[in-house]
């Protein structure tokens, strides 16, 4: 018996990022574009920005401290980052790894991407996805219904990372 807690914020999300993908989304077009240009039209949780790349809590989160690190400069596909980008990419990588164990002692971490529309990008802009991980993170609704929750808000992890980024800066 599996069963969804529905969430019609994200479902207006996913539908509205599937399109762009499918799309072929113009740069202008895309989100996390618009978070790097700081439009006010998106909900930002940049948590740190160098001149090539943001950092920022996922709107959606599977875990709690659930990461999205991007370049600034759109890039659809992980050929295209220069050398510089991949080696600061690496690094702020390690250092939000470094913050993430400091802050929710997770026993683990999920570190990836979703390259193209078949492998589950929903985004046309390359982004790495950190997902903390613990050992015991089945709870009773995961077990009873197969419905995971996440009880901490984004904008709550976004307040205290920024605090943690400038600590480490």
């Amino acid at each position: 018996m599996l069963k969804h807690l529905f969430n019609p914020n994200k479902l207006k999300y996913a539908i509205k990022a599937r399109q762009s993908f499918k799309e072929s989304a113009a740069p202008q077009d895309c989100i996390l574009c618009s978070i790097a240009n700081r439009s006010q039209k998106v909900d930002s949780l940049e948590i740190y920005r160098t001149d090539k790349f943001i950092v920022s809590v996922n709107l959606y989160p599977f875990n709690t401290g659930h990461l999205m690190i991007f370049p600034i400069r759109h890039i659809e596909h992980i050929e295209d980052l220069t050398e510089s980008e991949a080696l600061e990419l690496h690094k702020l990588t390690v250092l939000a790894v470094e913050i993430l164990k400091s802050e929710y002692n997770p026993q683990g971490f999920n570190i990836g991407y979703n390259l193209e529309n078949a492998a589950g990008a929903s985004i046309r802009h390359i982004h790495q996805h950190i997902v903390p991980r613990y050992e015991n993170e089945m709870g009773f609704l995961d077990i009873i219904s197969g419905t995971k929750v996440v009880i901490i808000d984004p904008v709550e992890v976004r307040d205290n990372l920024i605090c943690r980024f400038k600590e480490k800066i």
